[in-house]
């Protein structure tokens, strides 16, 4: 249980990181962002695929086992698709950064605000993800899970303090918001790994869905962000060797 609390307590952290990196360089070029985000990308589909989606067709046998993989990753799907409907993507906020948004504006700044819920609202099944990967038992995958979705939270938390600050919020309210949304991703950990511990019946299940989320969020917010801004080359290559560098770390500590 300790390493679950601390591997949590990391996972937020990296936001918390990614926000003091955010306030040190309010102003990072979109190439070093697509890059980082890129390289993040490419670890959390390894981690999707040979953490969570693989694992969870070891548990049944037959076609039983490929039917419940296959419903947990499109129902993870679907359930941040939903979320999507309610809360601004990813891509969108890359249209307004470096813009001066004036707090008389009241528009933009909710337009500001709404980006962050939708960092926090993400956070949530990306907590619950890596909560998820210690029901397998396999510590070492479940760190290397929880450390690409914490590589994945800096360039997050790099990127929601520039909006704020130009809205004209101070630097210890935009700083607690920015907490705020790695809080919620420690609630996620813990709560994947109570739902998984209490009945390991839905292992199967909540694996797959863990992987669906984060392919989802791979696909639809990190992959068209990244290549947004005209660095895409550098930006697939990058994504390559984040995930070839997780596939090496998961098989020496496999």
């Amino acid at each position: 249980m300790e390493i679950v609390l601390l591997t949590a307590a990391g996972v937020g952290l990296a936001t918390v990181i990614g926000s003091v990196i955010g306030f040190i360089f309010k102003k990072t070029s979109h190439r070093f962002s697509d890059i980082v985000l890129s390289f993040a990308a490419g670890v959390m589909l390894c981690a999707a695929v040979v953490g969570l989606i693989m694992p969870s067709l070891e548990y049944r046998d037959g076609a039983v086992s490929v039917l419940v993989c296959i419903a947990g990753v499109l129902c993870g799907a679907v359930c941040v698709n939903l979320i999507d409907k309610l809360v601004p993507h990813l891509h969108n906020m890359s249209e307004g950064k470096g813009e001066e948004i004036h707090p008389a504006n009241s528009e933009r700044l909710n337009k500001v605000l709404l980006f962050v819920i939708a960092i926090a609202i993400h956070n949530l099944p990306e907590g619950i993800a890596a909560g998820v990967g210690f029901g397998t038992g396999n510590t070492a995958e479940a760190l290397t899970i929880a450390g690409g979705i914490a590589l994945q939270n800096i360039p997050e938390g790099m990127v929601i303090i520039a909006p704020m600050l130009a809205a004209g919020m101070s630097k210890t309210k935009t700083f607690a918001i920015a907490v705020g949304t790695g809080v919620i991703e420690v609630v996620g950990t813990l709560l994947g790994y109570f739902a998984v511990s209490v009945s390991t019946a839905v292992l199967p299940f909540a694996l797959a869905f863990a992987g669906g989320t984060m392919i989802y969020v791979i696909s639809d917010e990190m992959i068209p962000e990244t290549h947004a801004h005209g660095h895409q080359r550098g930006a697939t290559y990058s994504l390559i060797i984040g995930f070839c560098l997780m596939l090496m770390f998961d098989f020496i500590l496999g």
